[in-house]
């Protein structure tokens, strides 16, 4: 299976036009004359018949935004009482007008980054507002909502939209990204929104609005043992059961990491309502699971180095003495550890990164997880990564150019060892034929490299058999 805007599902178009476009505004106005269910009812009938008519994308992007308006207008009346039928239509039929939009202005000429991101990001508000009301009214939402609303998310990430503020006035306040937004359903759908008390589903999406942007999106690694959810972007629900091992392709696959969120709720924060702060504090057991981590971790005080970048890393395995950086431990577990640096290292340590961490035992390897600064400084949260590393030669033939590389080696019981090469990202490829030569050693083996089981944005590793 594969993820495209053709998957999402938008009404088939039935009639040519038969509403002139310049008696809208007018209609819409007569229709806040009547009483609110049945001015809504008027307003969902106009709007469902417009999106299956055919318009051209600046008559369908105009249609939208006095829709949009309209939204906005009979939103207020919906904060504290029961969602009137209609309404939770009209957030629908708006989300399938602005899907209609989107794929009007994908198959057009090549769009500006904040036109697409705009439209991704209204069809994800409204596909949110649809589940949002869902979970007001302690309905199930149906199944469609999130496999369109991974779809969407899925599009901004091959677009590169995803970080694109949008300004969007909307009450319950929504995040102003792409991935914000995405997160914030995402949060609100992990919270045990069923047993939520009356009116603090909307009270808790907006208290996440400024914080949802703050989680990430990882890609699958099987040897990952933290347990953040998981997310499969081709099914039809938020995130997979904690007891379901997933078996979809890994590309669809993500982890939720929520270390910088979590840090960011315990930060002060003067506009957060005590309420709000409240009710965050509740539902925050619930983003983990019951079984918040697979190795439980342990508050600790103590110092370690810092060595960052596989150059670095390589440098210091031998002995050349690189620059370390000294950082404080906070707390550890067999999976990982938070510590806390100099903010000037924001530069040097994005996600991904590739460090050693030097303490009183053994030097481990370790990837950057997550990070969050704050005035106290930078806190990283990092993945161990288990084997003894070892600093290698690469080179494309026996006396080219030498690229420095890392050899993890971890015991397998009775069968040897495994063994990962971790390379620069995006500089080799499958199936290249190197020459690898370890410390201490004069001969070169020649290896074929296989597919990486594990990339981030910097670095790539990849499983070798050694004799």
């Amino acid at each position: 299976m594969t993820l495209d805007a053709l998957r999402l599902e938008v009404p088939d178009i039935l009639e040519e036009n038969s509403i002139p476009l310049a008696s809208v505004p007018t209609l819409l106005a007569e229709a806040r004359q009547l009483p609110q269910d049945s001015a809504l009812q008027q307003v969902l009938t106009l709007l469902f018949r417009l999106n299956r008519s055919a318009l051209t994308l600046l008559e369908r992007q105009r249609v939208l935004q006095n829709f949009s308006e309209e939204f906005r207008h009979y939103a207020q009346g919906c904060q504290e009482r029961d969602v009137p039928a209609p309404f939770l239509r009209l957030c629908d039929e708006l989300a399938c007008g602005f899907k209609r939009l989107l794929l009007q202005i994908l198959q057009g000429h090549q769009p500006s980054r904040p036109h697409l991101a705009w439209c991704l990001y209204m069809a994800e508000h409204f596909l949110a507002q649809t589940q949002l009301r869902h979970y007001q009214l302690y309905l199930e939402p149906d199944p469609r909502l999130w496999r369109d609303s991974h779809l969407l998310y899925w599009l901004g990430e091959h677009q590169h939209c995803l970080d694109e503020p949008v300004a969007a006035a909307f009450v319950p306040t929504p995040a102003n990204t792409l991935r914000g937004l995405y997160q914030q359903m995402l949060l609100l759908a992990l919270s045990n929104p069923f047993h939520l008390s009356e009116g603090e589903c909307l009270q808790l999406f907006g208290a996440l609005a400024p914080l949802a942007g703050l989680a990430r999106l990882l890609p699958w690694d099987e040897d990952d043992e933290n347990a953040n959810p998981t997310l499969d972007l081709t099914e039809s629900q938020p995130c997979l059961p904690q007891d379901q091992s997933p078996d979809g392709e890994s590309v669809y696959l993500r982890r939720l990491e929520l270390g910088a969120l979590l840090i960011a709720l315990h930060e002060p924060a003067p506009l957060r309502s005590e309420p709000d702060r409240a009710l965050l504090e509740r539902v925050r057991q619930h983003w983990l699971g019951r079984q918040q981590r697979r190795h439980p971790r342990t508050e600790q005080s103590g110092s370690c180095q810092l060595v960052v970048g596989l150059p670095a890393i390589h440098a210091d395995l031998l002995t050349q003495h690189p620059d370390h950086h000294e950082t404080q431990l906070l707390d550890a577990s067999p999976g990982g550890a938070r510590l806390l640096c100099d903010g000037h290292l924001a530069g040097q340590v994005p996600v991904g990164q590739l460090v050693l961490v030097r303490g009183a035992s053994s030097p481990i390897l370790a990837l950057v997880r997550w990070r969050y600064q704050n005035a106290e400084g930078l806190h990283l949260g990092l993945r161990y990564l288990k084997g003894l590393p070892r600093p290698a030669w690469l080179r494309r033939a026996p006396s080219a150019q030498t690229h420095p590389g890392v050899l993890q080696s971890t015991p397998a019981p009775g069968i040897g060892w495994h063994h990962g090469l971790w390379l620069p990202g995006q500089q080799f490829v499958e199936g290249e034929n190197l020459w690898l030569q370890l410390a201490n050693m004069n001969n070169q083996a020649i290896v074929r490299l296989p597919a990486p089981n594990l990339t981030t944005s910097l670095v790539a590793r990849y499983p070798l058999q050694l004799a």
